[in-house]
Protein backbone atom coordinates (compact mmCIF):
# COMPACT_ATOMS: atom_id res chain seq x y z
CA UNK A 1 0.00 0.00 0.00
CA UNK A 2 1.47 3.29 -0.96
CA UNK A 3 1.72 6.36 1.74
CA UNK A 4 -1.65 7.70 2.17
CA UNK A 5 -2.61 10.87 3.58
CA UNK A 6 -0.97 11.55 6.77
CA UNK A 7 -3.85 13.00 9.15
CA UNK A 8 -3.16 14.56 11.74
CA UNK A 9 -6.18 16.79 12.71
CA UNK A 10 -9.35 15.74 11.88
CA UNK A 11 -13.53 17.43 12.06
CA UNK A 12 -16.05 15.14 12.35
CA UNK A 13 -19.47 15.90 12.30
CA UNK A 14 -22.26 13.64 14.15
CA UNK A 15 -19.43 13.18 16.02
CA UNK A 16 -22.43 11.37 18.71
CA UNK A 17 -23.57 8.39 16.94
CA UNK A 18 -22.58 5.32 16.43
CA UNK A 19 -20.07 5.33 13.42
CA UNK A 20 -19.25 9.24 14.71
CA UNK A 21 -18.34 7.82 18.41
CA UNK A 22 -16.77 4.31 17.01
CA UNK A 23 -14.24 7.06 14.46
CA UNK A 24 -13.47 9.57 17.12
CA UNK A 25 -12.23 6.67 19.09
CA UNK A 26 -9.95 4.99 16.55
CA UNK A 27 -8.98 8.25 15.18
CA UNK A 28 -7.79 9.43 18.70
CA UNK A 29 -6.01 5.66 19.41
CA UNK A 30 -4.19 6.56 15.92
CA UNK A 31 -2.54 10.09 17.45
CA UNK A 32 -5.20 12.03 15.37
CA UNK A 33 -6.35 14.85 17.38
CA UNK A 34 -10.30 15.71 16.44
CA UNK A 35 -12.63 18.23 16.95
CA UNK A 36 -16.18 16.84 17.18
CA UNK A 37 -18.77 18.74 16.15
CA UNK A 38 -22.10 18.06 18.31
CA UNK A 39 -25.65 19.80 18.51
CA UNK A 40 -25.25 22.30 21.40
CA UNK A 41 -26.78 20.35 24.87
CA UNK A 42 -26.52 17.01 22.67
CA UNK A 43 -28.40 14.18 24.99
CA UNK A 44 -25.43 11.46 23.40
CA UNK A 45 -22.27 14.21 24.65
CA UNK A 46 -21.77 10.86 27.20
CA UNK A 47 -20.92 8.95 23.89
CA UNK A 48 -17.60 10.64 23.62
CA UNK A 49 -14.73 9.87 25.40
CA UNK A 50 -12.24 12.31 27.56
CA UNK A 51 -9.45 12.70 25.80
CA UNK A 52 -6.84 15.32 25.55
CA UNK A 53 -6.70 15.59 21.63
CA UNK A 54 -10.72 15.53 21.57
CA UNK A 55 -12.17 18.95 21.35
CA UNK A 56 -15.73 19.57 21.34
CA UNK A 57 -17.08 22.29 19.64
CA UNK A 58 -21.09 22.66 20.34
CA UNK A 59 -22.80 23.83 16.76
CA UNK A 60 -26.22 22.75 15.30
CA UNK A 61 -25.72 21.73 11.34
CA UNK A 62 -27.31 24.97 10.71
CA UNK A 63 -25.03 26.93 12.13
CA UNK A 64 -22.38 25.55 10.67
CA UNK A 65 -20.94 28.28 8.49
CA UNK A 66 -20.25 29.98 11.91
CA UNK A 67 -18.10 27.32 13.19
CA UNK A 68 -15.05 28.70 14.90
CA UNK A 69 -11.88 26.63 14.24
CA UNK A 70 -8.56 27.44 14.59
CA UNK A 71 -5.12 26.43 12.37
CA UNK A 72 -5.65 23.94 9.88
CA UNK A 73 -7.03 20.47 9.51
CA UNK A 74 -6.38 17.44 7.27
CA UNK A 75 -9.69 15.59 6.71
CA UNK A 76 -13.29 16.22 7.09
CA UNK A 77 -15.75 13.85 8.20
CA UNK A 78 -19.68 14.31 7.42
CA UNK A 79 -21.88 11.84 9.31
CA UNK A 80 -24.25 14.74 10.52
CA UNK A 81 -27.87 14.33 9.05
CA UNK A 82 -31.24 14.91 10.14
CA UNK A 83 -33.91 12.39 9.51
CA UNK A 84 -32.81 9.53 9.52
CA UNK A 85 -35.95 7.09 10.83
CA UNK A 86 -39.18 7.31 10.49
CA UNK A 87 -41.62 9.80 9.00
CA UNK A 88 -39.17 12.31 9.20
CA UNK A 89 -37.24 10.59 6.39
CA UNK A 90 -40.09 11.89 3.59
CA UNK A 91 -39.68 15.40 5.17
CA UNK A 92 -38.96 16.79 1.90
CA UNK A 93 -38.16 20.27 3.48
CA UNK A 94 -35.80 18.98 5.85
CA UNK A 95 -33.96 16.10 3.92
CA UNK A 96 -33.44 19.19 1.76
CA UNK A 97 -31.43 20.98 4.57
CA UNK A 98 -29.50 18.13 4.88
CA UNK A 99 -27.85 18.73 1.10
CA UNK A 100 -27.25 22.62 2.11
CA UNK A 101 -25.46 21.60 5.31
CA UNK A 102 -23.28 18.84 3.47
CA UNK A 103 -22.42 21.45 1.22
CA UNK A 104 -21.90 23.73 3.99
CA UNK A 105 -19.13 21.20 5.24
CA UNK A 106 -17.51 21.30 2.49
CA UNK A 107 -16.97 25.02 2.40
CA UNK A 108 -15.80 25.44 5.90
CA UNK A 109 -13.35 22.37 5.55
CA UNK A 110 -12.05 24.60 2.30
CA UNK A 111 -11.29 26.79 4.57
CA UNK A 112 -9.61 25.31 7.08
CA UNK A 113 -7.25 23.61 4.50
CA UNK A 114 -8.89 19.86 4.65
CA UNK A 115 -7.18 17.88 2.03
CA UNK A 116 -9.97 15.36 1.69
CA UNK A 117 -13.77 15.15 2.46
CA UNK A 118 -15.52 12.36 3.03
CA UNK A 119 -19.35 12.23 3.21
CA UNK A 120 -21.33 9.27 5.12
CA UNK A 121 -24.39 7.92 2.35
CA UNK A 122 -26.52 5.12 2.65
CA UNK A 123 -27.78 2.19 0.87
CA UNK A 124 -31.19 3.88 0.87
CA UNK A 125 -29.06 5.48 -2.32
CA UNK A 126 -30.14 2.80 -4.31
CA UNK A 127 -33.71 1.72 -3.55
CA UNK A 128 -34.70 -1.51 -4.01
CA UNK A 129 -32.31 -2.92 -6.17
CA UNK A 130 -33.38 -6.78 -5.92
CA UNK A 131 -36.77 -5.57 -8.14
CA UNK A 132 -34.86 -4.78 -10.70
CA UNK A 133 -32.73 -8.01 -10.89
CA UNK A 134 -33.29 -11.23 -9.02
CA UNK A 135 -31.21 -14.47 -9.67
CA UNK A 136 -31.28 -17.83 -7.73
CA UNK A 137 -27.70 -19.12 -5.76
CA UNK A 138 -26.78 -22.20 -6.24
CA UNK A 139 -28.19 -22.58 -2.73
CA UNK A 140 -32.15 -21.76 -3.95
CA UNK A 141 -31.64 -18.68 -1.94
CA UNK A 142 -32.45 -15.55 -3.19
CA UNK A 143 -29.60 -13.42 -4.67
CA UNK A 144 -29.72 -9.77 -6.03
CA UNK A 145 -26.33 -7.36 -7.36
CA UNK A 146 -23.84 -6.36 -4.85
CA UNK A 147 -24.14 -2.76 -4.49
CA UNK A 148 -20.99 -0.60 -5.74
CA UNK A 149 -20.62 2.41 -7.55
CA UNK A 150 -22.06 1.12 -10.98
CA UNK A 151 -25.18 -0.35 -9.87
CA UNK A 152 -27.93 2.49 -10.71
CA UNK A 153 -29.19 4.33 -8.32
CA UNK A 154 -33.07 4.51 -7.80
CA UNK A 155 -33.83 6.01 -4.12
CA UNK A 156 -37.57 5.32 -3.14
CA UNK A 157 -37.42 8.08 -0.32
CA UNK A 158 -36.76 11.41 0.51
CA UNK A 159 -33.74 10.59 2.60
CA UNK A 160 -32.16 8.48 -0.14
CA UNK A 161 -32.82 10.74 -2.47
CA UNK A 162 -31.29 13.84 -0.63
CA UNK A 163 -28.02 11.39 0.65
CA UNK A 164 -27.47 10.81 -3.33
CA UNK A 165 -27.51 14.34 -4.06
CA UNK A 166 -25.44 15.29 -0.98
CA UNK A 167 -22.97 13.29 -2.67
CA UNK A 168 -22.99 14.24 -5.96
CA UNK A 169 -23.31 18.11 -5.56
CA UNK A 170 -20.66 17.82 -2.71
CA UNK A 171 -17.78 15.80 -4.95
CA UNK A 172 -18.68 19.28 -7.43
CA UNK A 173 -18.06 21.57 -4.80
CA UNK A 174 -15.29 19.81 -3.48
CA UNK A 175 -13.69 19.55 -7.34
CA UNK A 176 -14.25 23.08 -7.19
CA UNK A 177 -11.88 23.86 -3.86
CA UNK A 178 -9.38 20.78 -5.10
CA UNK A 179 -10.65 18.75 -2.18
CA UNK A 180 -10.46 14.77 -2.54
CA UNK A 181 -14.20 13.57 -2.07
CA UNK A 182 -14.61 10.65 -1.21
CA UNK A 183 -18.33 9.12 -0.33
CA UNK A 184 -19.30 6.30 1.71
CA UNK A 185 -22.57 3.96 1.33
CA UNK A 186 -23.33 2.02 4.36
CA UNK A 187 -25.45 -0.85 4.60
CA UNK A 188 -26.31 -2.17 7.93
CA UNK A 189 -24.24 -1.07 10.80
CA UNK A 190 -24.55 -2.68 14.23
CA UNK A 191 -22.31 -2.14 17.72
CA UNK A 192 -22.08 0.04 20.89
CA UNK A 193 -23.82 3.10 20.73
CA UNK A 194 -26.53 2.27 17.77
CA UNK A 195 -29.99 3.75 18.59
CA UNK A 196 -32.02 1.97 20.37
CA UNK A 197 -34.53 1.60 17.59
CA UNK A 198 -32.78 -0.37 14.95
CA UNK A 199 -33.79 -3.97 14.67
CA UNK A 200 -30.56 -5.16 16.35
CA UNK A 201 -30.60 -3.02 19.27
CA UNK A 202 -34.36 -3.47 20.27
CA UNK A 203 -34.03 -6.76 19.64
CA UNK A 204 -31.37 -7.13 22.35
CA UNK A 205 -33.00 -4.79 24.74
CA UNK A 206 -36.04 -6.37 24.61
CA UNK A 207 -34.25 -9.65 25.10
CA UNK A 208 -32.04 -8.79 28.28
CA UNK A 209 -35.55 -7.37 29.96
CA UNK A 210 -36.92 -11.15 29.81
CA UNK A 211 -39.42 -9.65 26.72
CA UNK A 212 -40.08 -12.46 23.00
CA UNK A 213 -39.35 -9.54 20.43
CA UNK A 214 -41.17 -10.03 17.18
CA UNK A 215 -39.99 -10.47 13.61
CA UNK A 216 -40.82 -11.20 9.77
CA UNK A 217 -39.97 -14.03 8.67
CA UNK A 218 -36.45 -12.74 8.09
CA UNK A 219 -35.94 -14.14 4.69
CA UNK A 220 -34.39 -11.11 3.74
CA UNK A 221 -30.54 -11.69 2.45
CA UNK A 222 -28.48 -8.96 4.37
CA UNK A 223 -24.55 -7.75 4.95
CA UNK A 224 -24.12 -6.41 8.28
CA UNK A 225 -20.68 -5.17 9.64
CA UNK A 226 -19.58 -4.10 13.35
CA UNK A 227 -18.95 -0.58 14.00
CA UNK A 228 -15.32 -0.72 14.45
CA UNK A 229 -15.01 -2.70 11.20
CA UNK A 230 -17.19 0.06 9.57
CA UNK A 231 -15.59 3.18 11.14
CA UNK A 232 -12.12 1.95 10.37
CA UNK A 233 -13.28 1.53 6.28
CA UNK A 234 -13.90 5.54 6.46
CA UNK A 235 -10.94 6.13 8.11
CA UNK A 236 -8.50 3.97 4.84
CA UNK A 237 -11.29 5.60 2.86
CA UNK A 238 -9.87 8.98 3.53
CA UNK A 239 -6.29 7.94 4.26
CA UNK A 240 -6.22 6.03 0.69
CA UNK A 241 -9.18 6.46 -1.58
CA UNK A 242 -9.43 7.67 -4.62
CA UNK A 243 -10.68 11.23 -5.47
CA UNK A 244 -14.53 11.01 -6.44
CA UNK A 245 -14.84 7.47 -5.57
CA UNK A 246 -17.93 5.43 -4.13
CA UNK A 247 -17.06 2.94 -1.64
CA UNK A 248 -20.08 0.52 -0.13
CA UNK A 249 -19.45 -0.22 3.30
CA UNK A 250 -20.45 -3.59 4.74
CA UNK A 251 -19.25 -7.20 5.10
CA UNK A 252 -19.25 -8.02 1.63
CA UNK A 253 -21.51 -11.26 2.38
CA UNK A 254 -25.24 -11.45 2.98
CA UNK A 255 -27.16 -13.82 5.12
CA UNK A 256 -30.58 -14.17 6.27
CA UNK A 257 -31.87 -12.10 8.90
CA UNK A 258 -33.94 -14.67 10.25
CA UNK A 259 -29.69 -16.46 11.11
CA UNK A 260 -28.59 -12.72 12.64
CA UNK A 261 -31.61 -12.54 14.98
CA UNK A 262 -31.08 -16.23 15.94
CA UNK A 263 -27.58 -15.26 16.55
CA UNK A 264 -28.26 -12.12 18.39
CA UNK A 265 -31.21 -14.54 20.86
CA UNK A 266 -28.20 -16.67 21.78
CA UNK A 267 -25.61 -14.40 22.91
CA UNK A 268 -28.57 -12.21 24.36
CA UNK A 269 -30.94 -15.03 26.03
CA UNK A 270 -30.29 -18.35 25.12
CA UNK A 271 -33.46 -20.25 24.55
CA UNK A 272 -35.76 -17.65 24.16
CA UNK A 273 -38.41 -18.53 22.26
CA UNK A 274 -38.55 -15.43 19.66
CA UNK A 275 -41.17 -14.38 16.86
CA UNK A 276 -39.85 -15.18 13.46
CA UNK A 277 -42.34 -14.83 11.39
CA UNK A 278 -45.07 -13.42 13.58
CA UNK A 279 -45.04 -9.50 11.56
CA UNK A 280 -45.84 -8.88 8.05
CA UNK A 281 -43.42 -7.90 5.16
CA UNK A 282 -43.61 -3.63 5.74
CA UNK A 283 -43.93 -1.75 1.91
CA UNK A 284 -40.86 -1.49 0.29
CA UNK A 285 -39.14 -4.01 2.16
CA UNK A 286 -35.85 -4.22 0.82
CA UNK A 287 -35.18 -7.80 0.26
CA UNK A 288 -31.80 -7.87 -0.62
CA UNK A 289 -28.41 -5.56 0.57
CA UNK A 290 -24.56 -7.27 -0.40
CA UNK A 291 -21.87 -4.74 -0.20
CA UNK A 292 -19.54 -5.00 -3.22
CA UNK A 293 -16.20 -4.31 -1.37
CA UNK A 294 -13.61 -5.50 -3.87
CA UNK A 295 -12.71 -1.67 -5.05
CA UNK A 296 -12.62 -0.45 -1.33
CA UNK A 297 -9.99 -3.17 -0.60
CA UNK A 298 -7.84 -2.82 -3.68
CA UNK A 299 -7.73 0.92 -2.82
CA UNK A 300 -7.31 0.94 0.70
CA UNK A 301 -6.19 -2.36 1.60
CA UNK A 302 -9.98 -2.89 4.06
CA UNK A 303 -11.28 -6.11 5.04
CA UNK A 304 -13.65 -7.00 8.15
CA UNK A 305 -12.16 -8.47 10.71
CA UNK A 306 -15.10 -8.74 13.49
CA UNK A 307 -17.59 -11.76 12.70
CA UNK A 308 -21.02 -10.95 13.73
CA UNK A 309 -20.91 -13.77 16.24
CA UNK A 310 -17.98 -11.92 17.64
CA UNK A 311 -19.31 -8.41 17.09
CA UNK A 312 -22.70 -9.56 18.71
CA UNK A 313 -21.25 -10.37 22.15
CA UNK A 314 -19.31 -7.14 22.34
CA UNK A 315 -22.94 -5.06 21.67
CA UNK A 316 -24.53 -7.13 23.74
CA UNK A 317 -22.16 -6.98 27.02
CA UNK A 318 -22.66 -2.79 25.90
CA UNK A 319 -25.97 -2.80 26.23
CA UNK A 320 -26.32 -4.86 29.49
CA UNK A 321 -23.79 -2.35 30.97
CA UNK A 322 -25.81 0.49 29.57
CA UNK A 323 -28.87 -0.71 30.93
CA UNK A 324 -27.68 -1.47 34.46
CA UNK A 325 -26.11 2.05 34.65
CA UNK A 326 -30.23 4.03 33.39
CA UNK A 327 -31.25 1.84 36.36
Amino acid sequence: MEQGLNIKRAIITGATGMIGATLTRLLLADGVEVTAVIRPDSPKRNQLPEHEKLHIAECSLEELKSLSLTGTYDAWFHLGWMGTYGDSRNDVYLQNRNITQTLDAVTVAHHVGCRVFVGAGSQAEYGRVMENVVQEDNKGEPAGIPLNEYVPERPENGYGIAKLCAGRLSRILCQKYGIRHVWTRFLSVYGPFDNSYTMVMSGIRQMLRGESPEYTKGEQMWDYIYSEDAARAMYLAAKYGSDQAVYCIGSGTARPLASYIRQIRDAAAPGRAIGIGKLPYPPGQVMYLCADISKLTKDTGFSPEVSFEDGIQRTVEWCRKEMKRKE
